[in-house]
């Protein structure tokens, strides 16, 4: 059985089997609620694997981990007697993350994964260990998970030692809306606490789950706000009077990278049939500036960057990442797949791209304020002087895209040595996805503005209307926000801006239209 979303009385069931999880399945688990069970075939599975360990450990074989100690302490042999206090004790020295906790929609993330790392059968671990995973993910018990603390190396070790440590009763969990003990939040959802077998606490902590829950949701969103972003530039460019010369097939067909040919082909077809296009279609203007002209080039790059991380999380949400590995035929061995240098590198890539388009944006957005270049009032407001309209928004604008580019700076070249220097190098993709995230807030935030000064300068256009795709967006705008006619408290604005961004999918407006 694949994983796959199922119907079921009441909502919707995601099955997995460690190998088929989409990005769409973490969506509905981690934002929708969906619930989730272990594919029959992939609890078989993790039955075999788990018996391998078992026979070899009888055989009083050495493995790392498992009656061994961790790290610079691999080569201490653990008597049976102390192997369950072993992995008690690991996730208790472990669970050292500090600052504040990560979104309960990202630990809802975190325990899919992990659930779905594990049901891969490599971990060699009981299947009641994703089972119980399970059941605090559909009981809704949300492990408290400080964001600090990993280097992403040997995995997300302090985020996903918080997130284990309720599976057996210790640490913080949210219920129901509060912060509970880990005892107290099992107890009260009716759920058990897991006793650990030999291996299963390292088991639990060792991947990049972490880092590919936030990662995921960063990319879902960003990859809404850059179907926006096409939309809220070709507003820009019909209400500056721009051309969509620009935009025109033949030129990017010239240099055909995928996502600038997708974005220029939104950009040419919501400006079709724009009155105020074609009221200066004959004007004296050769070429608009690089903000207006090379949209498509700048948006195009970040779909580019978008899909290559899209590209990779696909694969990492279905990737064994622990160490030691038990393979098919029963040998437990070490590797390194619990390093995040796939993703942090990824992580990196899409938040330098969102910061340009964030960057473009900002400019733009100036651009409307500037009556030299706009032909518009000052800060699109009647009167200005009295009114500062626009002003400040813009300021703000600009604030978030410095903050872009400090947080752009490459998280996965900045490796640190940890565990007495066996953790040598390490991957820092936690902080990458980090501040992937924070990035994707900030576009957000950046293109509500150049949105509200966008619907506001095509107004100011009339009794000229943009094109009806144009026409939609700005009445989806206007639901929520009026027009600017004098000053008001404009963080309100910003806000529900920012909100209706979501609904502007170039498809759906261009379908919506015809």
């Amino acid at each position: 059985m694949r994983a796959m979303l199922c119907s079921r009385a009441g909502g919707i069931m995601v099955v997995i089997d460690g190998t088929n999880l989409t990005l769409e399945h973490v969506q509905e688990v981690a934002r929708g609620g969906a619930q989730v069970r272990l594919a029959a075939e992939a609890r078989a599975r993790m039955l075999a694997r788990r018996q391998g360990i078992e026979a070899r450990l009888a055989a009083g074989e050495v493995i790392y981990g498992v009656n061994t100690g961790f790290g610079r302490m691999a080569d201490v042999v653990i008597p049976p007697e102390s192997l369950t206090q072993l992995q008690l004790n690991l996730l208790r020295s472990h669970a050292c993350g500090v600052g504040a906790p990560f979104p309960r929609e990202v630990v809802r993330a975190m325990l899919l994964l992990r659930a779905n790392v594990l049901a891969s059968g490599y971990a060699g671990v009981r299947p009641e260990v994703v089972e119980k995973l399970l059941e605090l993910l559909n009981a809704g018990v949300h492990p408290l998970v400080p964001c600090q603390g990993s280097v992403g190396a040997s995995g997300d070790l302090a985020p996903l030692a918080h997130l284990a440590l309720v599976l057996v009763g210790e640490g913080f969990a949210e219920f129901r809306g509060e912060v509970l003990p880990g005892d107290e939040a099992l107890r009260k959802a009716g759920i058990e606490p897991l006793v650990l077998a030999p291996k299963e606490g390292l088991a639990l902590i060792n991947g990049t789950q972490a880092m590919a829950a936030v990662g995921t949701l960063a990319l879902l969103e960003a990859e809404k706000l850059c179907a926006a972003a096409d939309v809220v530039a070709a507003m820009t460019v019909d209400a500056l009077e721009g051309t969509d010369v620009a935009f025109i097939e033949e030129i990017h067909k010239a240099r055909p990278h995928p996502g600038q040919m997708a974005s220029a082909g939104n950009l040419f077809a919501l400006l079709a049939g724009s009155q105020i296009r074609e009221s200066h279609r004959s004007c004296s203007r050769v070429q608009d500036a690089y903000s207006l002209r090379c949209t498509p080039q700048v948006h195009g790059a970040c779909r580019d960057a978008l899909r290559h991380l899209r590209e990779k999380l696909a694969v990492e949400i279905n990737s064994a990442t622990d160490n030691p590995m038990v393979l098919a035929d029963g040998r437990v061995v070490s590797g390194g797949n619990f390093h995040g240098a796939a993703l942090a590198a990824a992580f990196d890539y899409a938040a330098i791209a969102l910061t340009d388009v964030a960057s473009i944006s900002e400019r733009r957005a100036a651009r409307l304020l500037t009556p030299e270049q706009s032909g518009l009032p000052a800060f699109l407001v009647a009167k200005p002087g009295l009114n500062s309209g626009f002003m400040m928004a813009q300021v703000t604008a600009a604030a978030l895209v410095s903050e872009c580019k400090t947080l752009a700076h490459p998280a996965a070249v900045d490796s640190i040595p940890t565990s007495a220097g066996r953790e040598d190098h390490v991957s820092m993709g936690t902080w990458a996805a980090r501040k992937l995230a924070m990035i994707v807030e900030n576009l957000r935030f950046v293109l509500a503005v150049e949105f509200l000064e966008a619907a506001q300068g095509i107004e100011l256009r009339r009794p000229l209307r943009s094109s009806k795709a144009l026409e939609k967006a700005l009445a989806t705008l206007r639901e929520q926000v009026p027009f600017l006619a004098e000053d008001r408290f404009l963080h309100a604005d910003i806000l529900k801006a920012a909100a209706v961004l979501g609904e502007l999918h170039p498809e759906r407006l261009l379908t919506a239209s015809v």
